[in-house]
């Protein structure tokens, strides 16, 4: 029986790392990453910082390229499932070949294992082949959300209400409706095109990094600015990570 931990790692500041992830983390024999390429290669280093700071144990580090995922492939849900599907065949190739009966292996998940991450999916496909028999354990980390409330000191709910957590892509169809507050995560489009009106933005990107962003305001005011700082960070670092909050006015 092989062994595996599927980590959440928080959403970037090595110190988000729980005492129940440190914990987990020096349980571990093999650390598994799918490696995202150069244009990446920042999320790489973060990940060897953890593991500098917190692991004191004997480890080795096992990557493999991370299946690209075809944008311009259709419908949606299909794609995703075909991408997660090639991504498995690499986690469980990675597993046979480097993980040895009895052993434990680990995924390192940024944020928070629950929140818009595939790897429970993934994990949950190999065990579900029968080409490897393994058991798992999820360990919680500080989502991205999370740590955007924390950074702008504002809560996610207000009195007596809800916040619903969701997309940049359902957020092209318009702020949901019996909602007033809503936490957005996984957009690349343009703020100015959201529904302004009566709504303030909270929005951060590289949460808890050296190279953190963070600007709020009314979202009429403040959208032209986050997309001119996306646009110069993108270009500046290859890549972006950013959520943001919206609130209606009371």
């Amino acid at each position: 029986m092989r062994q595996l931990l599927v980590i959440g790692i928080g959403a970037g500041d090595p110190d988000y790392v729980t005492i129940q992830a440190v914990k987990a983390l020096n349980r571990v024999d093999v650390f598994f990453v799918l490696d995202k390429g150069e244009a990446k290669q920042d999320l790489v280093a973060l990940r060897e910082e953890i593991l500098r700071r917190h692991v004191e144990r004997d480890h080795r580090v096992v990557s493999a390229r991370d299946p690209e995922r075809d944008v311009s492939a259709g419908p949606y849900a299909e794609a995703v499932e075909d991408w997660r599907r090639r991504r498995a065949d690499v986690c469980e190739r990675m597993i046979l070949d480097e993980l040895p009966d009895g052993g434990t292996g680990a995924f390192l998940v940024w944020g928070d294992p629950s929140l818009y991450d595939s790897t429970l999916g993934i994990v949950e496909d190999i065990a579900a082949r029968g080409n490897v028999e393994l058991d798992y354990e999820v360990v919680p980390g500080i989502s991205s959300v999370s740590a955007l409330a924390a950074r702008h000191r504002t809560v996610l709910n207000r009195v007596g209400g809800g916040v619903q957590v969701t997309t940049g892509r359902r957020m092209s169809a318009g702020f949901p409706a019996d909602v007033d507050d809503v936490a957005v995560m996984l957009d690349v489009r343009p703020m100015t095109r959201l529904p302004a009106e009566g709504v303030d933005v909270y929005w951060g990107a590289y949460v808890g990094t050296p190279d953190e962003i963070l600007l709020a305001g009314p979202l009429e005011k403040v959208a032209p600015r986050i997309d001119a700082a996306r646009e110069e960070a993108r270009a500046r670092k290859g890549w972006i990570m950013d959520t943001y909050l919206l609130r209606r006015r009371s």
